[in-house]
């Protein structure tokens, strides 16, 4: 069970990481853009290490307040809910 929840891990962060790097490409080509709904939602089932790690190596979504602050709740959030299983399951 574990290792199903590593590879979901692994994809969630991956896909939610690559939508901001479209996203991103996209905002450059002034195309149809991403909603910011959408990268909400990969990072609130999973997403906010991809998530996190595209908006700092593009440059994208940082300044917009109205999805940093939702987007850094479900961070903030995950960091928790990882911490609370570790700790439950004795690894810290």
């Amino acid at each position: 069970m574990e290792k199903i929840a590593v590879y979901y891990f692994l994809f969630i962060n991956f896909i939610s990481f690559l939508s901001f790097y479209i996203d991103k490409q996209k905002a450059k080509n002034k195309s149809n853009r991403i909603s910011e709904k959408t990268f909400l939602t990969y990072c609130i089932i999973g997403g906010s290490l991809g998530g996190f790690a595209a908006m700092q190596l593009f440059r994208h979504k940082t300044k917009k307040r109205s999805f940093l602050l939702p987007f850094y709740f479900i961070a903030v959030l995950h960091i928790g809910l990882i911490y609370g299983y570790a700790r439950y399951h004795g690894s810290v």
